[in-house]
C-alpha cells in the first residue's frame, strides 16, 4: 500500500483530469472507484530535431502526459516521485484483458490493482495507439513491468472501435467519444448532476409551490398541466420539481445541514402569472401538491473530476443514504457530514470504515465474568470499541458547504449509516 504522504505527492504534482461524460463530453479513464474517466491530453508535441539525433520518447504515466499536455514541465524522472510499488498489483491481475462493451474504468482498475484509484499512475500512454488517453471495447489491455519494477498498464492491441476513432480529433475535449468506456456507471449519479438535491430551510420557505393540477388530477406525471403558486418566470422558463426529504443534520453537533431534495420531474412553464401554468415532463416520481419548484441551474455540477485523496485530514460520517434503506452497498449514493469548509471537493476519493462495536470486556484479570452467575457483574465489565475495519471506498461527487454526496463505488462489507468516512 502506498502511504498518504507518497498519494499526496504525486497526486499534486499532476494528477490527471478525469472526465465524468456528461452531454457526450470525452472521457480519459482513470481509475476510481466506481471511478472516474481519464481526461484526455494532447498527444506530445513533435520535435523539430532530425530523426536521426532524436531519442525515443520515454513511456509516460497518464499523470505525466496529463502534465506535458496542459504546457507544465514534465516532473523529473525517477528522483522527484517514487515509482509505485509492484504491490498495489491486484494479487489475481491478468497479464492482459480484452475491454468488453458495459465495461467501466473503475471496474477494469480494480481488476488490475488492490486500490484502483492509483490508475493513473501506472497507466502508461501508448504513442503508437489512436487516442491512446481513451480505452475502447476491443483493446487488448497488458500488464507489464518497468525496470524499477513499478506496474504498468497499456493498449498493447487497438480494437476496432479505436480505429473508428481515429477520424476524431483527440484533442479536443469536446469531441463526442460515445465508443470509449466511461469510469463509472453514469446512470448511477445522472439525476443528482443534473437536478439540485439539498434544500435549506429558506429555500423551502420562499420557494414556488404546487398549487393544484389541471382537470381534477390528484397526483402529476409526464404531460400533466400543474398551477404553481408564487412563481414569478418567464414563458419557457425550466425548474426542478422538488419533494421535501428528510433532515439531513450532522451527528458532530446536530446542526441542520438541510433536507433532502426527492426530484419528482421537471416543470415547464406555458403561462406565467400568478398562479403560473406549467407542463411536467421527464418524470422520475409523481408529483403531489406542496412540492417545491427550484431553479434547475441553481447548482451546476461541474463536468470534470479530478481524481485525487482530500487535501486537508477529512474524518466524517455517513449520514444517509438516498432511498431511506439502511444497508449499503455497492452504487449507492449517500450524504456525508463533510463539505467544502471541510475541504472536500469533486472528484476526492474516501475510505468508508465500519465502525467498530462496543463489547464488554469479561475476561480481564483473568476471570470469566459470564461463568461466576451475577448478571450485575456482567452488566458493569468494562466497554470495549473494536476498531474500525474497511469496508468501502466512496467517490465524492456533488459538495456544499458542510455535507456533500457521494457514490459507494467499493464495498467489500455491508455499509452503514454512521460508518466513518476517511482519506483513504
Amino acid at each position: 500500500m502506498v502511504s498518504n504522504q507518497v498519494l499526496g505527492a504525486r497526486l499534486v504534482a499532476g494528477l490527471l483530469t478525469l472526465s465524468l461524460t456528461l452531454a457526450g463530453c470525452a472521457h480519459f479513464r482513470h481509475s476510481k472507484p466506481a471511478a472516474p474517466e481519464a481526461s484526455s491530453a494532447a498527444p506530445a508535441a513533435s520535435t523539430s530535431a532530425p530523426a536521426a539525433e532524436t531519442a525515443p520518447a520515454p513511456a509516460m504515466t497518464a499523470t505525466e502526459a496529463a502534465i506535458q499536455a496542459a504546457g507544465a514541465p514534465a516532473p523529473a524522472p525517477a528522483a522527484a516521485v517514487a515509482p509505485v510499488p509492484a504491490s498495489v498489483v491486484n494479487p489475481n491481475a491478468p497479464k492482459s484483458y480484452v475491454v468488453k462493451k458495459g465495461d467501466t474504468l473503475w471496474g477494469i482498475a480494480s481488476m488490475f490493482l488492490k486500490d484502483p484509484w492509483l490508475w493513473p499512475e501506472v497507466w502508461i500512454i501508448n504513442p503508437h495507439i489512436p487516442n491512446p488517453h481513451l480505452i475502447y471495447p476491443g483493446d487488448t489491455l497488458a500488464l507489464a513491468y518497468g525496470a524499477n519494477g513499478s506496474p504498468q498498464v497499456s493498449v498493447a492491441q487497438a480494437g476496432a472501435a479505436r480505429l473508428e476513432s481515429v477520424k476524431l480529433d483527440p484533442r479536443l475535449r469536446s469531441t463526442a467519444l460515445d465508443a470509449a468506456i466511461p469510469t463509472i456507471p453514469y446512470s448511477a449519479i445522472q439525476g443528482f448532476l443534473s437536478h439540485p438535491r439539498l434544500l435549506t430551510r429558506e429555500q423551502i420557505k420562499t420557494a414556488p409551490y404546487v398549487l393544484a393540477f389541471r382537470d381534477m388530477h390528484q397526483v402529476g406525471g409526464s404531460g400533466i398541466e400543474v398551477y404553481v403558486a408564487n412563481l414569478n418566470a418567464e414563458q419557457n422558463a425550466r425548474y426542478a420539481v422538488m419533494r421535501v426529504g428528510d433532515e439531513l443534520r450532522d451527528p458532530d453537533d446536530n446542526a441542520l445541514l438541510g433536507y433532502e431534495g426527492v426530484y419528482t420531474a421537471t416543470a415547464l412553464v406555458e403561462r406565467p402569472g400568478n398562479p403560473a401554468k406549467a407542463l411536467l415532463t421527464e418524470p422520475a416520481l409523481e408529483t403531489v401538491a406542496g412540492d417545491r419548484l427550484v431553479t434547475a441551474n441553481d447548482e451546476a455540477s461541474p463536468v470534470n473530476f479530478t481524481l485525487r485523496a482530500p487535501g486537508s485530514d477529512v474524518h466524517g460520517r455517513i449520514i444517509a443514504v438516498v432511498g431511506g434503506t439502511d444497508l449499503i452497498g455497492q452504487f449507492a449514493v449517500v450524504a456525508i457530514n463533510r463539505g467544502k469548509r471541510h475541504g472536500l471537493e469533486a472528484g476526492n476519493v474516501l475510505a468508508v470504515d465500519s465502525a467498530g462495536e462496543v463489547v464488554r470486556d469479561l475476561y480481564r484479570g483473568g476471570r470469566d465474568i459470564s461463568s461466576m452467575g451475577s448478571g450485575i457483574d456482567t452488566a458493569f465489565a468494562p466497554k470495549v470499541r473494536l476498531p474500525n475495519e474497511r469496508s468501502g471506498t466512496a467517490l465524492v461527487f456533488k459538495v456544499y458547504d458542510r455535507m456533500s454526496y457521494a457514490l459507494i463505488i467499493g464495498a467489500s462489507d455491508t455499509i452503514h449509516v454512521r460508518d466513518v468516512v476517511r482519506n483513504p
